[in-house]
Formats: structure tokens, sequence, C-alpha cells
């Protein structure tokens, strides 16, 4: 299943069997999941003349009966509450519902029971309940992320909502998928035991006839594993292109937000960067930063070629034919812009943190040995007065990773420097980082030192050399992908939930990222999915992170921990 056609199927039957003229309702979630996958012109052309916000609506009182209304919305007790006020006194000539999950029995009994002037056509259930990044990517997008983090007993009515908001995610990927799948986790991960759980108990017990799809092939594989095992790949510098955006500039939603940067033109203050919508980032998405410049500046020469003959007119042929390929060479001429300009913003960003130095030192640190020269390395950069503050904090915290148990005293030289060189640093925060993620609460081979085939690879590798020493870190996913590949998943560190287990060699794999995915990882399992292993690889995650959004997670549990401690 490639993510993104799914959810452009399911907009498509919900807008092409309405006749006329369409206000599309959506609520702060759906928003998202319409807009990375169909763009304002494609709305036109379904007659969507109106796009609103559902909460908006119950604001307004003006009618507007000429309108047929098409709510999308996802099946919460808010929402419902606000389809009910809305129905009791109807704007709109029709009404069609149609819901991200599951509605519940109650659910549609209460929308029945409003709709006293009968305006409602249908209501449908159309399982979209997530945002489909990039073809084999999704996210769930939660606010709350941090909350992956805390104990149960810390704040259970956050945690429980954080379970079932993935959890219903979940459902509507493999709804949409038509199957069912066999559901493993990782070991040392509560939260991924519990989602596993409670999945398990949704898909084959509450709504087992839902699920039950009788098809004969082998069924799909869940994974679902915790951020914690791998706390390495979201705090790198990126150098390939759509990971490094997303790291220096950030990316929502497919779409980059660029009002602070000064060069920026008026219509591109917010520009979109979608595999499925631009080319020129489809077939760069995944290349090494200096490929890139060589890349766009092609681009910009391509483009110049096409000015040039459009500024020869000289006849009204000429003139007739520059009149049809207007939008074209307007599209082109933003889309040279666009990237013209990230490239721009991101180098200037480069320089002036000093990242080529600190991206090396970082890689060092996640691929290779040799803890004297590590120490060394980051207490240079501590002391090197262009390494801005976030830099050091990463750096402490990647070597606290690599070496919490071979050398204290050192660790905690690193900690007090950084504390005295970074007045912005919260104490302790890298303590609580291996409190929540250091080697004793972690499932995978993180370093390739328990696993002496990955040691002997990781020895190949350094003695062949890289062909990029900015890009040679790999992010343990490439191992458990591998691992699922070759039939070696060890059971013990990811258990099956229930009495169902893998039979055969599954087709399709979720790997599932509790507390969110990275772009590293996505352009991973794009790269392992274009080796034709005969399995297909999807990534999802409850957000996508950057090292930006990880490291506020990780201080708003601290926080949050502290408080509760404090209390108590």
């Amino acid at each position: 299943m490639v993510m993104v056609t799914t959810v452009r199927d399911y907009i498509n039957r919900m807008l092409q069997d309405i006749s006329g003229m369409k206000v599309l309702i959506l609520d702060s979630h759906t928003v998202s999941i319409v807009s990375v996958v169909y763009s304002q012109s494609e709305l036109l052309q379904k007659e969507v003349f109106l796009v609103e916000l559902v909460d908006s609506i119950s604001m307004s009182k003006e009618p507007m009966s000429h309108l047929k209304a098409v709510y999308f919305l996802r099946p919460t007790s808010e929402n419902i509450q606000l389809m009910r006020r809305q129905l009791a006194t109807p704007r709109f000539g029709e009404y069609h519902l149609f819901f991200s999950n599951m509605l519940k029995d109650t659910q549609l009994h209460n929308l029945a029971d409003s709709d006293e002037h009968e305006v409602v056509q249908q209501v449908q259930e159309f399982y979209a309940d997530f945002v489909a990044v990039d073809p084999y990517h999704f996210t769930f997008n939660i606010a709350s992320n941090h909350m992956y983090m805390l104990p149960a007993v810390v704040d259970p009515s956050g945690l429980q909502h954080l379970c079932d908001r993935v959890v219903d995610g979940i459902a509507a990927i493999f709804l949409a998928l038509k199957r069912r799948p066999i559901i493993r986790y990782s070991r040392t991960s509560d939260i991924a035991k519990r989602i596993a759980q409670e999945a398990l108990k949704l898909m084959y017990q509450q709504e087992s006839g839902l699920f039950d799809f009788r098809r004969s092939e082998v069924s799909p594989l869940l994974l679902i594993v915790d951020r914690r095992g791998d706390p390495v790949t979201p705090l790198l510098n990126q150098w390939t292109y759509q990971a490094m955006v997303h790291e220096l500039i950030g990316i929502k939603d497919n779409k980059v937000d660029l009002r602070n940067i000064g060069k920026s033109s008026k219509d591109q203050q917010e520009v979109v960067l979608s595999s499925e919508q631009d080319a020129f980032f489809k077939a760069n998405m995944y290349e090494n930063f200096g490929d890139i410049g060589m890349n766009i500046k092609k681009m910009v020469d391509d483009f110049q070629q096409v000015a040039k003959s459009n500024q020869n007119i000289q006849t009204i042929e000429d003139m007739a034919k520059f009149v049809d390929n207007y939008p074209e060479y307007r599209k082109m001429h933003g889309n040279v812009s666009k990237h013209v300009t990230l490239v721009t913003e991101m180098s200037r960003i480069v320089e002036e943190r000093k990242l080529m130095l600190v991206s090396q030192t970082e890689q060092e640190l996640a691929c290779n040995g040799g803890q004297g020269a590590a120490f060394e390395a980051v207490t240079n950069l501590l002391n090197n007065e262009n390494v801005s503050d976030i830099d050091r904090l990463r750096l402490v915290m990647l070597y606290a990773l690599r070496y919490e148990k071979e050398s204290p005293v050192q660790l905690m030289q690193l900690f007090n420097k950084l504390a005295s060189r970074s007045p912005k640093y919260k104490p302790g925060l890298v303590q609580f980082l291996l409190k929540q993620a250091g080697v004793d609460r972690r499932t995978g081979d993180l370093y390739g030192n328990r696993d002496l085939l990955n040691y002997a690879l990781n020895m190949a590798r350094g003695l062949k050399g890289v062909e990029n020493v900015y890009t040679q870190h790999q992010p343990l996913l490439s191992q458990t992908m591998e691992s699922i590949v070759k039939g070696r998943l060890r059971d013990v560190d990811y258990p099956y939930v229930g009495n169902h287990f893998q039979q055969a060699r599954p087709q399709d794999v979720i790997i599932f990222i509790v507390g969110g995915t990275t772009y590293e990882e996505a352009r991973s399992v794009s790269l392992q999915n274009a080796t034709n292993s005969g399995i297909r690889f999807i990534l999802g995650g409850s957000a996508v992170l950057n090292s930006k959004r990880f490291l506020k997670d990780l201080e708003e549990a601290q926080r949050i921990t502290r408080t509760t401690s404090n209390v108590i």
C-alpha cells in the first residue's frame, strides 16, 4: 500500500460523487491529512469553492443553502458535539458526513437524532486517520508526544490518550489495507507493549468482525518500537536534502515556513516540499547536500534557457505559444527560486554554526569507537566560541549515550563544562536522557557491540572508508529491517502478542515508532524498498522529529517528572 495514494483515493471518492458547488469542512487533524496529498487547485477542480475548519463554521450564522457541505472529521466526542449543534440550525443545502475512523453506535444515533431538518445525505467511514507524508512514511502529528517518556503513574489519563490515538490510527491503517496484522513489540518498552496489547484487543476481539477480511495471503507484520531504542538518530545533524531542511529550517505537513528568511518573496512565504507535487524534490530528496547544489545549478541553467527562449517573442504564434506554456513557466520559476532559497539559507546556517566541524565529531561518536579521541574532540568543540548551545548539548548527549558505562569521571567533566559554557542548558537533561534511553533501556544493538557480525561489518566499513563522512551513520531501523528480511528478528527482543505468530515471511511490514520518526529513517525505508527484497516496509510514528523537537519532548518530560516527584 502506498500511503499517499490511499488517502487521495478516499478524498476522490468523497468529492467526485457529489455534484455541484461544495464547501469542505475539516478539523485540525484532517486539514493536515488532506493538505499533504491534495493541492488547492485540485480541490477547485472538484468544485470545492470553500475550505473551512469545523469550529469556525459554528461561529458563522450566514446561510449558504446553494452549497453542499462535505465534512471530513476525526470521530472525536468534540467533533460530534459540534456536528450536532450545526445540524440543529443547518446553513447548507446538503450535508455529507465522512469520518476518518470508526464511529461508535452511540455517536451515529446522536447524529441521527440531531438531523431534524433531514439535511444529512450520507454518513460514511473513510479510514484515512493518518498524515501520509511520503509514499512509505506516515505520522499522527501528536502534539503531546513527550507522554511516551512518562511512567503511567505520572499522568495516567495523558498516557491513555496517547495510546488511544496511536491504536485508533494503526487500526485505520489496517482497515485501509483491508488486512489484519500479526503484532510484535520492543521488549524493553512498556508503552510499546501496551499499544501492542490494545491494538490486538481492538482488532481480534472488540472489532473482530470489521477486521475479518478472510484473505488467504500471509498476514502483514506490525512492529511497535520505542524512540528510546535509538536516541542517536534524532540527535544528529542531517546532510541529505529532505532531512536537512527539517533539521535546519523545519517541515510541517510538507510545508516549509520561509517568513523569517530575509530574501523570500511575498508569494514564497510558505513553500511545499512534496515528492508527489515536485519532480525536482522527488529526484533529490535523499541526495547529499553537495550533490544538491550541483543539481540546483543545472535546474537554474535549464530554466535560464527556457526564459531566454521566451524572451525571443517575435510573432503572434510565439506569443500564443508563450501564453499556453505560461503556467508551466511560472511553476518552473517558482520551483527554481524555492530550492535556491532553501539551499542558500541552509548554507548560511551551516557556516554560521560551523556544522561541518560539529557533524564530523557527531558521526564519529555515532559510528566509531575511540573514547579518548572522542573526549578530546567534544571538549575542543565545547570550548569553540562559534559552536552554538544546542550543538554543544547534542555533542555531550551523543558522547554520554556512547560512553555512559566507560568514563564516568570524564562524563562529569563534560557536564560541568557544558553547564559553564551554555547558560540556557537545563541541568540534568543529559542525565535524564540516559535514564530514559541509556543502554539498560534499549532493545536493539545500537552500536553493533553485542552482535559479532555487526561489529565485523562496522570494522569493514571503517577500513574501506565511507563515501561521505557526514552520512556514514545508519539508524538502528536499518538493522531491524535487515533482520526482518533475513528472518532473524529475535523473539526474545521483539515478542509477539496473543497467540498469533508469523508462519511465513511477511510481504508487508509496518514499523511504528512511538515517540516519532525521522526523515533519515524514512530514507532508509525508501532505499530498502528499492532493493526489491520481496518485503515492502512502511514507517509510521507519533510525530516527525528533528533534534529541536526531540530535545523539546525530552525537556517537557523532565519538567513533568520533576514537578510530580516534588509533589510526591
